[in-house]
């Protein structure tokens, strides 16, 4: 067994949602004909064609679909991609299937991981969908852990290449997807061009120059979308359009590579400002899910964006990021209850793109093997790597950035004289890491480097300290206060002490304080953290005799986001009562184990948008909320309760448009007025939970015969 917490397994691209699939109707009804087959046997249905071509879209769009989830006890997809890691896929598949696993993931050595696996599946009828497989021999190293159960089990597996296909299977028994007919492929350019705005009138007068743009596309779904994306963003005139048809059509002449040439285009006309912020997203892996809040502050690390007078630099850059989406450059894989990006991608194709731009204009390199030549980083600034012992080869003299998904500890970094961003969080990191004045952003993994001289990095934006073990609180020296541009200070678990003087300024740029132990909320912190616009903070079973003075939260008028957890067992401690400022808008409560009446003064929040209740937030075995109060709530989780009994009315939530139900074994009905509420968009529960599943459905149902057909249902 693996004693170390070291942080999950990168996590991979996983299915977002069923989408409308324009040109791939005949496919998705070919596939649900073969998984619906009567064969009791365990089936593999291969689905192979080109990069770009939909493959990933068809099989999202079978895996979602409602007769999949009603049939298998276990739905999970996983992706494989060309550099994978055994241990990683098995990984990534028991995270799919985690309400099945009852052990913590990362206490699993890597030979228990796939045996993991096959315990989980056995007896259960699953449908997995493996997804971007590159070679036989990964085939050969994962398929002995699919057990056969004789209950009409069925695996999807997606690839570039055909003789893989014909491996899995016989070589006439996959399905091979097709280039779009030009009819297909109109049809998915004027429908992308018509998210969000209607240009029909203007496709019309216009038709024979799509056309034309369209046919330079070659019939790739992916070509077509991100020309799209290109087309949205240039001003509605035919000399435009007509233009972005010539030079479409130039490119294609001067390249080999027709896909290329296209996608090429869409990156060459994006905005300045843009350029270097797509080719950010080449630093990351193949299929990897980019969490949004790292980017950012990566982007804002490199000086990429600056702020202004009306917005931070994080908001700037998510805006950014969206126009990236817009441009159907960058895949969004989840978002935040806000609507806000929390996740997202890169399609193979376009990283490919953003690898071969980024060594053209000495951008960065991205590195995922382990055999090299030192000379390829000879003039290199930025590198993102796998493997830690590639730095002790290479000349540091010109790298000012270093992204490294390695599990290993690192002995020397003194030549990196220049760095600006070091993001080591899965390893270990020499002391005088804290000589590198001049970074900006730092992630390492914390075991016996004591942080108490990273007061010396003044440069400092971001800090990110993760520890090895779990019951390891990381000690932050009272210098802490003395970095005039920390922005964001992230840890599991954070013990600040302040300035026994009292004499250190305020902590002006401080944002982010995420999760400070035992922390005591006296008026010296409250002045020491004046703009904190996220604060986490825990307590521990020992501590909560201690008074925290969380009476004064309410100051900090500039808080959003919230999170208290407890961990402890024990009733709840009145020295545990917040009083939250007004300006809150998300609040996350863990082992609170206040009475659900307790939460009309949370319901009172004026601006209050999200409300994640878990592990026995509130206790007691009836909620019936006050008339007034969650005006403004948009989003409410519930997970580990004790509720039977939920008495609310539509006027309770009149704005709620998610309803996340997981880990309430005993409550077994929503209530019936929920679905009247007129903004209600998703209704997700635990699928263990066969009585609450009914009662969505039962809802959902109800509201379709009133002609509401804006409910959607997850389990």
């Amino acid at each position: 067994m693996r004693s170390s917490a070291s942080p999950a397994p990168p996590s991979r691209l996983a299915p977002s949602g069923k989408i409308d699939a324009v040109g791939l109707e005949h496919d998705v009804e070919v596939i649900m004909n073969w998984l619906r087959r009567d064969a009791e046997e365990l089936l593999f249905i291969p689905i192979s064609g080109a990069g770009g071509i939909g493959k990933t879209t068809l099989a999202r769009n079978v895996y979602h679909d409602p007769y999949f989830i009603d049939t298998y006890d276990i739905r999970a997809w996983v992706t494989v991609s060309q550099e994978y890691s055994f241990s990683d896929i098995f990984a990534n598949l028991l995270v799919s299937m985690k309400k099945f696993v009852r052990e913590d993931i990362s206490s699993l050595s890597k030979e228990e991981l796939p045996l993991k696996v096959h315990q989980t599946l056995m007896n259960r009828r699953y449908f997995i969908v493996i997804d971007d497989m590159w070679s036989t021999k990964a085939w050969d190293e994962i398929k002995p852990y699919f057990p056969n159960n004789n209950n009409t089990s069925r695996i999807i597996l997606t690839t570039r290449l055909e003789d893989v296909a014909a491996y899995v299977v016989h070589p006439d028994k996959f399905h091979e997807m097709k280039h779009l007919e030009d009819d297909q492929s109109l049809s998915l350019l004027k429908k992308e061009l018509c998210k969000g705005v209607c240009r029909l009138p203007m496709l019309e007068t216009m038709e024979n120059i799509a056309t034309r743009i369209m046919k330079s596309c070659g019939g790739l779904p992916l070509a077509i979308v991100v020309t799209a994306g290109l087309l949205s963003e240039v001003s509605e005139t035919e000399a435009d359009w007509e233009q972005i048809a010539i030079t479409s059509n130039l490119a294609i002449n001067a390249d080999e590579d027709q896909y290329t040439a296209i996608l090429d285009l869409s990156y060459t006309n994006l905005p300045h400002h843009l350029r270097p912020c797509f080719l950010y997203m080449g630093a990351f892996p193949e299929d990897y899910d980019i969490r949004v809040s790292k980017l950012v502050k990566f982007w804002i690390a490199e000086n990429l964006v600056q702020s202004t007078a009306r917005k931070t630099p994080e908001e700037i850059a998510e805006e950014w990021l969206e126009d990236l989406v817009r441009r159907n450059l960058v895949l969004v894989t989840k978002r935040k209850s806000n609507g806000r990006i929390k996740s997202c991608g890169l399609h193979d194709l376009l990283r490919d793109l953003c690898l071969m731009r980024s060594l053209e204009d000495n951008f960065l390199l991205c590195f995922m093997g382990s055999f090299f030549l030192p000379e390829i980083f000879a003039t290199q600034l930025r590198i993102s790597i796998s493997h830690s012992n590639i730095l002790a080869h290479i000349d540091g003299s010109t790298i000012r950035t270093i992204i490294c998904y390695s599990h290993s500890s690192v002995d020397s970094l003194e030549k990196f004289r220049l760095l600006r961003i070091l993001d080591m969080l899965n390893s270990k990191v020499p002391a005088h890491v804290f000589e590198l004045i001049d970074l900006r952003f730092l992630a390492f993994s914390y075991s016996t480097v004591n942080p108490a001289s990273v007061s010396g990095l003044q440069n400092l934006q971001t800090l990110i300290i993760y520890p090895n073990n779990p019951s390891i609180v990381v000690p932050l020296p009272v210098e802490i206060w003395k970095m005039p541009w920390l922005r964001h200070l992230i840890s599991p678990s954070l013990h600040l002490l302040l300035h026994p003087d009292g004499a250190t300024p305020p902590s002006e740029s401080l944002q982010t304080l995420s999760l400070a132990t035992n922390f005591e909320c006296n008026e010296r912190m409250v002045k020491m953290i004046p703009n904190v616009r996220k604060l986490g903070i825990c307590y521990s079973e020992e501590k909560l005799d201690v008074s925290y003075y969380l009476e004064n939260l309410r100051w900090l008028n500039r808080l959003e986001k919230f999170k208290m957890e407890i961990r402890s067992s024990l009733p709840f401690s009145p020295q545990l009562n917040p009083v939250l400022p007004k300006s809150l808008r998300k609040l996350t409560l863990s082992g609170w184990r206040r009475t659900w009446e307790d939460l009309s003064i949370v319901g009172s929040l004026p601006n209050l948008h999200v409300l994640k209740l878990r592990n026995y937030a509130c206790d007691g075995s009836s909620w019936k909320p006050s008339d007034e109060g969650f005006e403004q709530l948009e989003f409410l989780l519930i997970d580990e309760s004790n509720l039977e009994e939920w008495l609310a009315e539509s006027n309770h939530f009149p704005k709620l448009k998610s309803l996340v139900l997981k880990g309430c074994p005993s409550l077994s009905e929503i209530p019936e007025d929920i679905g009247y509420i007129p903004t209600l968009e998703l209704i997700e529960v635990d699928g263990q939970n066969k009585s609450l599943v009914e009662s969505a459905k039962s809802i959902q149902r109800e509201q379709m015969e009133n002609e509401n057909y804006s409910i959607q249902i997850r389990y």
